[in-house]
Protein backbone atom coordinates (compact mmCIF):
# COMPACT_ATOMS: atom_id res chain seq x y z
CA UNK A 1 0.00 0.00 0.00
CA UNK A 2 2.99 2.29 0.59
CA UNK A 3 3.81 5.07 -1.88
CA UNK A 4 7.40 5.58 -0.76
CA UNK A 5 9.98 3.32 0.85
CA UNK A 6 10.75 3.94 4.53
CA UNK A 7 14.00 2.00 4.52
CA UNK A 8 17.08 4.05 5.35
CA UNK A 9 20.58 3.35 6.63
CA UNK A 10 22.48 5.11 9.37
CA UNK A 11 26.01 6.36 8.92
CA UNK A 12 27.47 3.24 10.57
CA UNK A 13 25.64 0.92 8.21
CA UNK A 14 23.11 -0.34 10.78
CA UNK A 15 19.59 -0.35 9.27
CA UNK A 16 17.46 2.47 10.64
CA UNK A 17 13.71 2.97 10.32
CA UNK A 18 12.21 6.25 9.18
CA UNK A 19 8.55 6.61 10.13
CA UNK A 20 6.52 9.68 9.12
CA UNK A 21 3.43 10.00 11.33
CA UNK A 22 2.41 13.60 10.66
CA UNK A 23 0.03 13.19 7.72
CA UNK A 24 -2.45 15.65 9.23
CA UNK A 25 0.21 18.34 8.69
CA UNK A 26 0.99 17.34 5.11
CA UNK A 27 1.35 14.34 2.83
CA UNK A 28 3.87 13.32 0.18
CA UNK A 29 2.78 14.06 -3.37
CA UNK A 30 1.72 10.76 -4.95
CA UNK A 31 3.87 9.71 -7.95
CA UNK A 32 0.78 9.61 -10.20
CA UNK A 33 0.02 13.20 -9.22
CA UNK A 34 3.57 14.32 -9.96
CA UNK A 35 3.32 12.70 -13.40
CA UNK A 36 0.07 14.56 -14.12
CA UNK A 37 1.61 17.90 -13.13
CA UNK A 38 4.92 17.72 -15.02
CA UNK A 39 3.59 18.69 -18.50
CA UNK A 40 2.16 21.92 -17.06
CA UNK A 41 5.61 22.99 -15.88
CA UNK A 42 7.10 22.33 -19.30
CA UNK A 43 5.13 21.94 -22.55
CA UNK A 44 1.77 23.39 -21.43
CA UNK A 45 3.12 26.28 -19.39
CA UNK A 46 0.94 29.07 -20.82
CA UNK A 47 -1.20 31.51 -18.89
CA UNK A 48 -4.70 29.96 -18.88
CA UNK A 49 -6.23 33.37 -19.65
CA UNK A 50 -4.25 33.71 -22.89
CA UNK A 51 -5.99 32.91 -26.18
CA UNK A 52 -3.02 31.33 -27.98
CA UNK A 53 -2.26 27.62 -28.14
CA UNK A 54 -0.10 27.61 -25.00
CA UNK A 55 -2.81 29.38 -23.04
CA UNK A 56 -5.53 27.10 -24.39
CA UNK A 57 -3.56 24.01 -23.39
CA UNK A 58 -3.13 25.32 -19.84
CA UNK A 59 -6.79 26.31 -19.67
CA UNK A 60 -7.85 22.84 -20.82
CA UNK A 61 -5.75 21.21 -18.09
CA UNK A 62 -7.29 23.48 -15.48
CA UNK A 63 -10.85 22.81 -16.65
CA UNK A 64 -10.21 19.06 -16.70
CA UNK A 65 -9.17 19.36 -13.06
CA UNK A 66 -12.29 21.38 -12.29
CA UNK A 67 -14.40 18.57 -13.71
CA UNK A 68 -12.46 16.01 -11.66
CA UNK A 69 -13.17 17.91 -8.44
CA UNK A 70 -16.82 18.44 -9.38
CA UNK A 71 -17.22 14.70 -10.00
CA UNK A 72 -16.06 13.93 -6.44
CA UNK A 73 -18.22 16.65 -4.87
CA UNK A 74 -21.17 15.72 -7.14
CA UNK A 75 -21.62 19.33 -8.17
CA UNK A 76 -21.38 21.56 -11.24
CA UNK A 77 -17.86 22.44 -12.42
CA UNK A 78 -18.69 26.15 -12.25
CA UNK A 79 -19.30 25.77 -8.50
CA UNK A 80 -15.58 25.02 -7.98
CA UNK A 81 -13.27 27.93 -7.20
CA UNK A 82 -9.53 27.26 -7.08
CA UNK A 83 -7.57 29.01 -4.33
CA UNK A 84 -4.08 28.93 -2.81
CA UNK A 85 -5.13 26.47 -0.09
CA UNK A 86 -7.46 25.75 2.79
CA UNK A 87 -6.68 28.98 4.62
CA UNK A 88 -7.67 31.16 1.68
CA UNK A 89 -10.77 29.05 1.06
CA UNK A 90 -11.86 29.49 4.68
CA UNK A 91 -11.20 33.24 4.56
CA UNK A 92 -13.13 33.62 1.31
CA UNK A 93 -16.06 31.60 2.63
CA UNK A 94 -16.46 33.48 5.90
CA UNK A 95 -15.53 37.00 4.90
CA UNK A 96 -17.13 36.69 1.48
CA UNK A 97 -20.48 35.50 2.84
CA UNK A 98 -20.62 38.02 5.67
CA UNK A 99 -19.68 41.02 3.54
CA UNK A 100 -22.12 39.98 0.83
CA UNK A 101 -24.84 40.16 3.49
CA UNK A 102 -23.79 43.62 4.57
CA UNK A 103 -23.77 44.82 0.95
CA UNK A 104 -27.33 43.56 0.47
CA UNK A 105 -26.32 40.77 -1.94
CA UNK A 106 -27.71 37.86 0.09
CA UNK A 107 -31.13 36.89 -1.33
CA UNK A 108 -32.10 35.11 1.91
CA UNK A 109 -31.38 37.86 4.42
CA UNK A 110 -32.22 41.57 4.72
CA UNK A 111 -29.23 43.45 6.20
CA UNK A 112 -31.59 45.72 8.12
CA UNK A 113 -32.45 42.74 10.38
CA UNK A 114 -29.14 42.96 12.25
CA UNK A 115 -25.39 43.48 11.99
CA UNK A 116 -24.80 40.00 10.58
CA UNK A 117 -24.19 36.94 12.73
CA UNK A 118 -21.71 34.08 12.30
CA UNK A 119 -21.68 30.77 14.22
CA UNK A 120 -18.50 28.70 14.59
CA UNK A 121 -17.19 26.14 17.08
CA UNK A 122 -14.45 26.49 19.69
CA UNK A 123 -12.25 23.88 17.97
CA UNK A 124 -12.10 25.33 14.47
CA UNK A 125 -8.82 25.78 12.62
CA UNK A 126 -7.14 29.14 13.16
CA UNK A 127 -8.07 30.12 9.60
CA UNK A 128 -11.68 30.16 10.82
CA UNK A 129 -11.04 31.56 14.29
CA UNK A 130 -8.90 34.45 13.07
CA UNK A 131 -11.27 35.24 10.21
CA UNK A 132 -14.09 35.42 12.75
CA UNK A 133 -12.03 37.77 14.91
CA UNK A 134 -11.41 40.02 11.91
CA UNK A 135 -15.12 40.08 11.12
CA UNK A 136 -15.91 41.04 14.72
CA UNK A 137 -13.54 44.01 14.38
CA UNK A 138 -15.79 45.24 11.55
CA UNK A 139 -18.99 45.04 13.57
CA UNK A 140 -20.19 41.54 12.72
CA UNK A 141 -21.22 39.35 15.66
CA UNK A 142 -19.87 35.86 16.30
CA UNK A 143 -21.09 33.00 18.48
CA UNK A 144 -18.49 30.39 19.41
CA UNK A 145 -20.15 27.10 20.32
CA UNK A 146 -18.67 24.80 22.97
CA UNK A 147 -17.98 21.11 22.38
CA UNK A 148 -18.27 18.07 24.64
CA UNK A 149 -15.31 16.12 26.03
CA UNK A 150 -14.98 14.28 22.71
CA UNK A 151 -14.99 17.49 20.68
CA UNK A 152 -18.52 17.15 19.28
CA UNK A 153 -20.82 20.13 18.75
CA UNK A 154 -24.26 19.79 20.35
CA UNK A 155 -27.04 20.22 17.80
CA UNK A 156 -29.28 21.97 20.31
CA UNK A 157 -26.54 24.52 20.91
CA UNK A 158 -26.53 25.25 17.19
CA UNK A 159 -30.29 25.64 17.15
CA UNK A 160 -30.28 27.90 20.21
CA UNK A 161 -27.59 30.16 18.72
CA UNK A 162 -29.51 30.89 15.50
CA UNK A 163 -30.77 34.48 15.13
CA UNK A 164 -32.76 36.29 12.44
CA UNK A 165 -29.51 37.82 11.13
CA UNK A 166 -27.49 34.58 11.22
CA UNK A 167 -25.81 34.57 7.83
CA UNK A 168 -23.48 31.61 8.11
CA UNK A 169 -22.83 28.55 10.27
CA UNK A 170 -19.27 27.24 9.84
CA UNK A 171 -18.41 23.93 11.52
CA UNK A 172 -15.45 21.82 10.44
CA UNK A 173 -16.08 18.35 9.00
CA UNK A 174 -13.29 16.72 11.03
CA UNK A 175 -10.84 18.22 13.49
CA UNK A 176 -7.19 18.53 12.54
CA UNK A 177 -5.84 17.84 16.04
CA UNK A 178 -8.08 15.19 17.61
CA UNK A 179 -9.77 13.76 14.52
CA UNK A 180 -13.37 14.08 15.74
CA UNK A 181 -15.96 14.01 12.93
CA UNK A 182 -18.89 16.40 13.33
CA UNK A 183 -22.57 15.74 12.46
CA UNK A 184 -22.32 18.19 9.58
CA UNK A 185 -25.47 17.06 7.75
CA UNK A 186 -27.65 17.71 10.79
CA UNK A 187 -25.96 21.05 11.46
CA UNK A 188 -26.52 22.09 7.85
CA UNK A 189 -30.22 21.25 8.15
CA UNK A 190 -30.55 23.52 11.20
CA UNK A 191 -28.79 26.35 9.36
CA UNK A 192 -30.97 25.96 6.28
CA UNK A 193 -34.18 25.96 8.33
CA UNK A 194 -33.19 29.46 9.44
CA UNK A 195 -32.24 30.63 5.95
CA UNK A 196 -28.51 30.63 6.79
CA UNK A 197 -25.69 29.23 4.71
CA UNK A 198 -23.60 26.31 5.93
CA UNK A 199 -19.83 26.14 5.43
CA UNK A 200 -17.58 23.26 6.42
CA UNK A 201 -13.80 23.23 6.58
CA UNK A 202 -13.27 19.78 5.04
CA UNK A 203 -9.50 20.08 4.73
CA UNK A 204 -8.78 17.06 6.94
CA UNK A 205 -11.68 15.06 5.49
CA UNK A 206 -10.52 15.11 1.87
CA UNK A 207 -8.70 11.77 1.86
CA UNK A 208 -11.22 9.66 3.77
CA UNK A 209 -14.76 11.05 4.05
CA UNK A 210 -17.62 11.45 1.59
CA UNK A 211 -17.41 14.86 -0.07
CA UNK A 212 -20.83 14.82 -1.76
CA UNK A 213 -21.81 18.46 -1.19
CA UNK A 214 -25.55 17.77 -1.35
CA UNK A 215 -25.33 14.86 1.09
CA UNK A 216 -23.35 17.04 3.50
CA UNK A 217 -25.69 19.98 2.98
CA UNK A 218 -22.79 22.35 2.31
CA UNK A 219 -23.27 25.68 0.58
CA UNK A 220 -19.54 26.29 0.96
CA UNK A 221 -16.78 23.72 1.48
CA UNK A 222 -12.99 24.11 1.80
CA UNK A 223 -10.28 21.66 0.65
CA UNK A 224 -6.48 21.72 0.45
CA UNK A 225 -4.56 19.47 -1.94
CA UNK A 226 -1.57 18.72 0.26
CA UNK A 227 -3.73 16.89 2.78
CA UNK A 228 -4.62 14.16 0.26
CA UNK A 229 -1.31 13.46 -1.50
CA UNK A 230 -1.44 16.52 -3.74
CA UNK A 231 0.84 19.59 -3.93
CA UNK A 232 1.04 22.43 -1.44
CA UNK A 233 -0.21 25.91 -2.30
CA UNK A 234 -3.50 25.00 -3.98
CA UNK A 235 -7.01 24.47 -2.65
CA UNK A 236 -10.71 24.57 -3.44
CA UNK A 237 -13.72 26.48 -2.27
CA UNK A 238 -16.92 24.80 -3.34
CA UNK A 239 -19.53 27.53 -3.74
CA UNK A 240 -23.08 26.34 -4.32
CA UNK A 241 -24.83 28.11 -7.18
CA UNK A 242 -26.38 31.43 -6.07
CA UNK A 243 -24.57 31.42 -2.70
CA UNK A 244 -23.79 35.09 -2.08
CA UNK A 245 -20.05 35.51 -1.56
CA UNK A 246 -18.22 38.78 -2.14
CA UNK A 247 -14.72 38.36 -3.64
CA UNK A 248 -11.95 39.17 -1.18
CA UNK A 249 -9.11 39.46 -3.68
CA UNK A 250 -9.17 42.08 -6.41
CA UNK A 251 -7.43 42.08 -9.76
CA UNK A 252 -8.31 40.14 -12.88
CA UNK A 253 -11.49 38.25 -13.74
CA UNK A 254 -10.17 34.74 -13.06
CA UNK A 255 -12.39 32.05 -11.53
CA UNK A 256 -15.51 33.75 -12.91
CA UNK A 257 -14.61 36.96 -11.06
CA UNK A 258 -14.69 35.18 -7.69
CA UNK A 259 -10.94 34.95 -7.05
CA UNK A 260 -8.49 37.20 -8.89
CA UNK A 261 -4.93 36.04 -9.72
CA UNK A 262 -3.36 33.93 -12.45
CA UNK A 263 -4.22 30.35 -11.60
CA UNK A 264 -1.59 27.89 -10.42
CA UNK A 265 -2.19 25.47 -13.29
CA UNK A 266 0.31 22.72 -12.33
CA UNK A 267 -1.00 22.80 -8.77
CA UNK A 268 -4.62 22.74 -9.90
CA UNK A 269 -3.93 19.79 -12.22
CA UNK A 270 -2.23 18.05 -9.29
CA UNK A 271 -5.17 18.77 -7.01
CA UNK A 272 -7.62 17.31 -9.52
CA UNK A 273 -5.50 14.21 -10.03
CA UNK A 274 -4.97 13.73 -6.29
CA UNK A 275 -8.64 14.11 -5.35
CA UNK A 276 -9.75 11.84 -8.18
CA UNK A 277 -7.19 9.22 -7.11
CA UNK A 278 -8.13 9.18 -3.41
CA UNK A 279 -11.84 9.07 -4.27
CA UNK A 280 -11.35 6.07 -6.57
CA UNK A 281 -9.31 4.23 -3.92
CA UNK A 282 -11.04 5.52 -0.80
CA UNK A 283 -12.58 2.27 0.40
CA UNK A 284 -9.42 0.16 0.19
CA UNK A 285 -7.07 2.86 1.44
CA UNK A 286 -9.37 3.80 4.30
CA UNK A 287 -9.55 0.18 5.43
CA UNK A 288 -5.75 -0.07 5.35
CA UNK A 289 -5.20 3.16 7.26
CA UNK A 290 -7.85 2.35 9.89
CA UNK A 291 -6.05 -0.92 10.57
CA UNK A 292 -2.81 0.96 11.19
CA UNK A 293 -4.52 3.58 13.34
CA UNK A 294 -6.23 1.00 15.54
CA UNK A 295 -3.01 -0.98 15.88
CA UNK A 296 -1.28 2.20 17.02
CA UNK A 297 -3.97 3.20 19.52
CA UNK A 298 -4.13 -0.32 20.95
CA UNK A 299 -0.36 -0.57 21.27
CA UNK A 300 0.03 2.80 22.98
CA UNK A 301 -2.79 2.12 25.43
CA UNK A 302 -1.43 -1.32 26.29
CA UNK A 303 2.21 -0.28 26.69
CA UNK A 304 2.01 3.16 28.27
CA UNK A 305 0.19 3.90 31.55
CA UNK A 306 -1.34 7.31 32.09
CA UNK A 307 -2.22 7.87 28.43
CA UNK A 308 -5.51 9.44 27.35
CA UNK A 309 -7.00 9.12 23.86
CA UNK A 310 -8.26 12.50 22.66
CA UNK A 311 -11.29 12.94 20.41
CA UNK A 312 -14.27 10.72 19.80
CA UNK A 313 -13.46 7.01 20.26
CA UNK A 314 -15.45 5.99 17.17
CA UNK A 315 -16.46 9.03 15.11
CA UNK A 316 -12.88 9.99 14.27
CA UNK A 317 -10.73 10.35 11.20
CA UNK A 318 -9.39 7.10 9.80
CA UNK A 319 -5.75 8.06 10.32
CA UNK A 320 -5.81 10.05 13.57
CA UNK A 321 -4.43 8.84 16.91
CA UNK A 322 -4.22 11.78 19.32
CA UNK A 323 -3.12 11.37 22.93
CA UNK A 324 -2.32 13.28 26.06
CA UNK A 325 0.36 11.56 28.14
CA UNK A 326 0.62 12.29 31.85
CA UNK A 327 3.87 13.63 33.27
CA UNK A 328 5.49 14.71 30.01
CA UNK A 329 6.27 17.78 27.97
CA UNK A 330 5.51 17.23 24.30
CA UNK A 331 8.45 19.23 22.98
CA UNK A 332 11.03 16.98 24.63
CA UNK A 333 9.22 13.85 23.53
CA UNK A 334 8.97 15.03 19.92
CA UNK A 335 12.70 15.77 19.79
CA UNK A 336 13.51 12.30 21.13
CA UNK A 337 11.15 10.68 18.63
CA UNK A 338 12.77 12.61 15.80
CA UNK A 339 16.17 11.34 16.88
CA UNK A 340 14.80 7.81 16.52
CA UNK A 341 13.48 8.51 13.02
CA UNK A 342 9.84 9.12 13.93
CA UNK A 343 8.07 12.27 12.72
CA UNK A 344 5.18 13.27 14.98
CA UNK A 345 3.41 16.39 16.19
CA UNK A 346 1.90 17.85 19.35
CA UNK A 347 -1.03 19.33 17.39
CA UNK A 348 -1.66 21.67 14.48
CA UNK A 349 1.49 22.39 12.47
CA UNK A 350 0.44 26.01 11.96
CA UNK A 351 0.45 26.56 15.74
CA UNK A 352 3.97 25.20 16.33
CA UNK A 353 6.14 27.50 18.42
CA UNK A 354 3.22 28.63 20.58
CA UNK A 355 3.76 28.33 24.34
CA UNK A 356 0.03 28.15 25.00
CA UNK A 357 -1.82 24.82 25.25
CA UNK A 358 -3.90 23.87 22.25
CA UNK A 359 -7.21 25.74 22.03
CA UNK A 360 -8.76 22.44 20.96
CA UNK A 361 -7.65 20.64 24.12
CA UNK A 362 -8.76 23.60 26.26
CA UNK A 363 -12.21 23.38 24.66
CA UNK A 364 -12.35 19.69 25.63
CA UNK A 365 -11.71 20.63 29.26
CA UNK A 366 -8.20 19.12 29.35
CA UNK A 367 -6.05 20.58 32.13
CA UNK A 368 -3.06 22.70 31.18
CA UNK A 369 -0.71 20.18 32.80
CA UNK A 370 -2.11 17.24 30.84
CA UNK A 371 -2.28 19.26 27.61
CA UNK A 372 1.49 19.79 27.82
CA UNK A 373 1.85 16.08 27.03
CA UNK A 374 -0.19 16.14 23.82
CA UNK A 375 0.96 13.88 20.99
CA UNK A 376 -0.68 13.58 17.57
CA UNK A 377 0.23 10.58 15.44
CA UNK A 378 -1.41 10.47 12.00
CA UNK A 379 -0.72 7.51 9.75
CA UNK A 380 -0.66 7.33 5.97
CA UNK A 381 -0.36 5.09 2.95
CA UNK A 382 3.40 4.61 3.13
CA UNK A 383 3.28 3.35 6.72
CA UNK A 384 3.42 -0.37 7.50
CA UNK A 385 2.43 -2.52 10.49
CA UNK A 386 6.15 -2.81 11.27
CA UNK A 387 6.35 0.99 11.41
CA UNK A 388 3.56 1.02 13.96
CA UNK A 389 5.17 -1.65 16.13
CA UNK A 390 8.49 0.18 16.01
CA UNK A 391 6.80 3.44 17.00
CA UNK A 392 4.99 1.86 19.94
CA UNK A 393 8.21 0.24 21.16
CA UNK A 394 10.22 3.47 20.89
CA UNK A 395 7.47 5.62 22.38
CA UNK A 396 6.99 3.33 25.39
CA UNK A 397 10.72 3.38 26.10
CA UNK A 398 11.02 7.16 25.76
CA UNK A 399 8.02 7.83 28.00
CA UNK A 400 9.51 5.60 30.70
CA UNK A 401 12.90 7.34 30.39
CA UNK A 402 11.47 10.84 30.50
CA UNK A 403 9.22 10.08 33.45
CA UNK A 404 12.20 8.73 35.34
CA UNK A 405 14.26 11.84 34.60
CA UNK A 406 11.57 14.40 35.42
CA UNK A 407 11.35 13.78 39.21
CA UNK A 408 15.15 13.86 39.46
CA UNK A 409 15.27 17.23 37.69
CA UNK A 410 12.67 18.66 40.08
CA UNK A 411 14.44 17.35 43.19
Amino acid sequence: MGIHSNATSSSNGIPARSVYLDHAATTAVHPDVVAAMVPYFTASYGNPSSVHAWGRAAHQGMENARRQVAAVLRCRPREIVFTSGGTESDNLALKGAMWAYRRGLNPRKDPSVGPGHLIISAIEHHAILHSAEDLESHGFEVTVLPVDRFGVVNLEDVRAAIRPDTVLVSIMYANNEIGTIQPVKEIAEIAHEAGAYFHTDAVQAGAYLDLNADAIGADLLSLSAHKFYGPKGVGVLYMRHETAVLPQQHGGSQESRRRASTENVPGIVGLGAALSRVHANREAESEYVVGLRDRLIRGVQERIPGVHLMGHPEQRLHNNAAFCIEGLEAETLLLRLDMRGIGASSGAACASGSTEPSHVLRALGVSRELAEGSLRLTVGLENTPEDIDYTVEVLAGLVAELRAVEPAMQA
